[in-house]
Order: C-alpha cells, then sequence, then structure tokens
C-alpha cells in the first residue's frame, strides 16, 4: 500500500552561489544567537512593565520565562526550516512529487 503524502514536496529551487550561500547560513545563525537574548529581555521589559502597572513583584519572571519559551520555539522552527531546506531534494528518482515510489509491488 502506498504512502500518499498529504503536503505535496516543495519545487526545487535554483542553487545559489557558494558565497551567497555562506552568507544566508551566517545570517541564520546570528539571527539564532541574538533571538533568545532579545526574546527574554522583551519578556522581562513587558513583565516589568506589568509589575509598575499592576503593583505586583512576580510578573517580570513570568515575562522572562515566557520569552525565553518563544524564543526557544522560534529557534526550533528555524532549525527545522533549515533541516527541510538543506535535506535532500529526492532527485534520485525512486519518488515522484507526492512521496510515492516508482516500483509496484
Amino acid at each position: 500500500m502506498p504512502f500518499n503524502r498529504p503536503i505535496p514536496e516543495p519545487k526545487a529551487r535554483k542553487k545559489m552561489s557558494s558565497g551567497l550561500e555562506s552568507l544566508v547560513e551566517a545570517e541564520k545563525l546570528m539571527q539564532i544567537a541574538i533571538l533568545l537574548p532579545a526574546s527574554a529581555f522583551i519578556g522581562w521589559l513587558i513583565g516589568a512593565w506589568a509589575d509598575s502597572h499592576f503593583h505586583t513583584s512576580w510578573m517580570g519572571t513570568v515575562g522572562i520565562i515566557f520569552g525565553g519559551i518563544a524564543g526557544i520555539v522560534h529557534v526550533v522552527r528555524l532549525a527545522m526550516a533549515s533541516a527541510d531546506s538543506s535535506g535532500s531534494d529526492g532527485s534520485d528518482g525512486s519518488h515522484d512529487a507526492r512521496g510515492n515510489s516508482d516500483n509496484k509491488s
């Protein structure tokens, strides 16, 4: 019984030059390095504002935690997208566009 993928494979993209590809990879790594501390800092800022506005003392900590979690979720999504784009493109001819194999068993 063949397995039909619900989402079709993305079309093959044009190959970038190696210099441009290196810059794109460096930008992705810099984005990850800046994203985590920035998201925790923004969460702290929002929590500190909420602390002063509602006269509490715990919302800053909750803001840091939520900001860190949001940053980690985004980093995981970036890593999964990077793994998908750098994976094999299926050009060996053994599968069609929906992931079905050529051989009929």
